[in-house]
């Protein structure tokens, strides 16, 4: 079995939250061409987006390995070192530990593994993400593996057409369900249509028991208890033969949907495809942004990656979010650009609550006051 990992992590911004320095990454694929040197990796890759390095391997020790996750530990940690050195922003921001745990969990770095026995053909798709949030790849998800509208395979294809099994997680409470698509596809939107809380983590077809996608669900602010950084999710998608088709899984991005991120963490924003080359966001942390790497993983060796956002066929998509963000920023610190007051990032809801408790009153109170200090008709000039 071969088992694709993408382990992401925020350890220093190159200028502020919008880059990572070129000797940041130079570091990562130095430890990556010794992991390959010493037979701990089959292959792997080193990409970024915005201010996130990600670390795409491929390797045959399973998902959760400990191997895998204290290697990319590390690795993270040596490119801090090389973050406090050039004194880059918010060096080792997504690394919540001094010491590594048997695996990633509660650590900070965010992670999707995807297992499967390697395909004739296998081409598989890595989307990286800035400044947003997990549930981000909902609404995707829902329209590569559920919408015959955006995925025609769901109709023509009988490898598709009994549909797919939906993992979904509940960030806020730890628990899962699976949902059967399309029987219970009314019931999934109930819940993924709420992506700051629920998340779908995993997609299978129900035809032929393989897994078609993997996602990044870790949420730093439930883990480190405040805000530490967005969480810039990764998701891995498996393309073709009775999965959704490379086209069918890119569709979804050519409408700049609305994220919960950007500034702060704390804005909706339009979700924008873009090149590698225009991976950085700086606009009001924003708009958010997400690259789409193609690679064939063949004999356990990633071929690619193709950048498959640089293409004009997304240039309205981009466009469209220019748009979209020009209207959002226009309320300002108002809803519904402004996230609700429970799920804002960076705050000082908390602070003020607790300065000015005791100005609160009953409404029947104020009511009183208010009447009783209104001037009457008699002293009325």
């Amino acid at each position: 079995m071969t088992t694709l990992s993408i382990i992401k992590a925020d350890t220093g911004g190159f200028v502020g939250h919008s880059a990572v320095h070129p000797d940041m990454l130079a570091t990562a694929q130095d430890w990556l061409r010794t992991a390959i040197g010493d037979r701990l990796l089959l292959d792997g890759k080193v990409a970024s987006c915005g201010d996130d390095i990600s670390l795409i391997m491929i390797h045959e020790h399973g998902p959760d390995s400990e191997n895998i996750h204290e290697f990319a530990w590390n690795t993270f940690r040596a490119t801090t070192q090389v973050a406090k050195r050039l004194g880059l922003y918010g060096a080792g921001q997504d690394l919540l530990s001094d010491a590594f745990s048997g695996n990633l969990r509660g650590l900070g770095p965010g992670y999707a593994e995807l297992e499967f026995t390697e395909r004739p053909s296998e081409p598989v798709i890595c989307f990286l993400a800035d400044k947003t949030e997990p549930g981000a790849w909902n609404l995707p998800l829902y329209k590569m593996f559920a919408d015959p509208f955006n995925t025609p395979g769901l109709v023509i294809d009988e490898k598709m057409h009994a549909g797919f099994c939906f993992e979904v997680y509940d960030l806020y409470e730890e628990k899962r369900i699976n949902f059967d698509c399309p029987a219970e596809l009314y019931d999934l939107l109930m819940f993924i249509g709420a992506p700051a809380r629920y998340v779908v983590h995993a997609v299978e077809s129900k035809t032929l028991s393989e897994q078609g996608a993997a996602t990044s669900t870790q949420r730093l602010s439930l883990i480190a208890g405040k805000y530490v950084g967005k969480d810039d999710p990764v998701l891995i998608v498996r393309c073709q033969s009775g999965l959704p088709a490379v086209g069918e899984v890119l569709e979804p991005f050519s409408f700049a949907y609305t994220v919960a991120g950007a500034m702060r963490g704390s804005h909706h924003a339009p979700f924008m495809p873009v090149s590698v080359e225009h991976a950085h966001p700086s606009r009001f942390d924003g708009p958010p942004r997400v690259v789409a790497l193609g690679f064939q993983v063949h004999d356990g060796t990633l071929l690619g990656p193709r950048d498959l956002f640089a293409d004009p066929a997304f240039d309205r998509a981009r466009d469209q979010a220019n748009t979209a963000m020009d209207y959002l920023r226009r309320h300002g610190p108002f809803e519904p650009h402004r996230l609700p007051l429970e799920d804002l990032e960076y705050t000082t809801m908390r602070a003020l609550e607790k300065r000015i408790a005791e100005r609160w009153q009953p409404m029947a109170d104020a009511a009183a006051v208010s009447l009783a200090t209104e001037p009457t008709s008699a002293t009325t000039v």
